[in-house]
């Protein structure tokens, strides 16, 4: 079939659609203690790319071009609160683009590359220019009048030696959480420890439940560090 200008771009524009039926199929569950969501149904086309906390994202075979985060059914406000920030943040070559939603899901770029989390398990060298990219995205965002915040290991995505962010549901929330401040001070003071070395999931799991709890049980971030550290040598 060959089509009109006018026609490629209505198909081009709209055959995320393909993926709906599908995507109805899946229900994602949220769990207490920042862990992450439950997944539960099955569809032959699609493929689940990423868990979070209040989310999981798939590809479809159909629309391969695209990724639909699906929120869990008690986080769906958070749908209209990501659209909303997107928006504001435009075309921008530091996040990922925002097509569509609908009630409980986005529709989205889908990103190539890999997350700096399993970077880390992997043993995949992570430049340093990953760093100053999320921290020129960060100055961006401020700019647009949002708080940059909740950007961690699995929000991050090693692009062609390049950083790309992939979350910025959280972007509308007020104060700073800390997370990218005490990555970046791991990366330049720890990283080369196993900087090529593949980490045991065991050992990062870890890391992120005593981080999670961090303002409990240890003093400062400098005191968790050293945890870790003792917890690297020992592995």
């Amino acid at each position: 079939m060959i089509y009109s200008a006018n026609d490629w771009r209505d198909y081009v524009e709209h055959n995320w659609e393909i993926a709906f039926d599908s995507l109805s199929k899946i229900t994602v569950l949220s769990n207490p203690n920042n862990e992450p969501v439950t997944i539960i149904g099955d569809a032959d086309d699609l493929n689940c790319i990423g868990v979070g906390t209040d989310a999981a994202v798939f590809q479809s075979i159909n629309a391969p071009e695209y990724a639909f985060k699906k929120y869990a059914k008690n986080k769906v406000a958070k749908v209209k609160a990501e659209v909303n920030v997107y928006q504001i943040l435009g075309e921008s070559r530091f996040f990922s683009k925002c097509f569509a939603s609908e009630d409980h899901y986005l529709v989205l770029s889908y990103e190539e590359g890999i997350t700096l989390y399993d970077c880390i398990l992997q043993g995949i060298h992570i430049p340093k220019q990953v760093v100053e990219d999320v921290e020129d995205a960060r100055d961006y965002v401020r700019n647009k009048g949002l708080n940059p915040r909740d950007i961690h290991l699995k929000n991050i995505l090693l692009q062609n030696g390049r950083a790309k962010i992939i979350d910025v549901s959280e972007y509308i929330q007020p104060g700073n959480d800390f997370r990218w401040e005490h990555l970046k001070k791991g990366y330049e003071e720890y990283y080369h420890m196993i900087d090529g070395k593949a980490v045991p999931f065991w050992v990062v799991d870890t890391v992120r439940k005593w981080y999670n709890q961090q303002n409990t049980y240890f003093p400062s971030i400098d005191d968790f560090m050293k945890i870790v550290q003792k917890l690297l040598y020992r592995k």
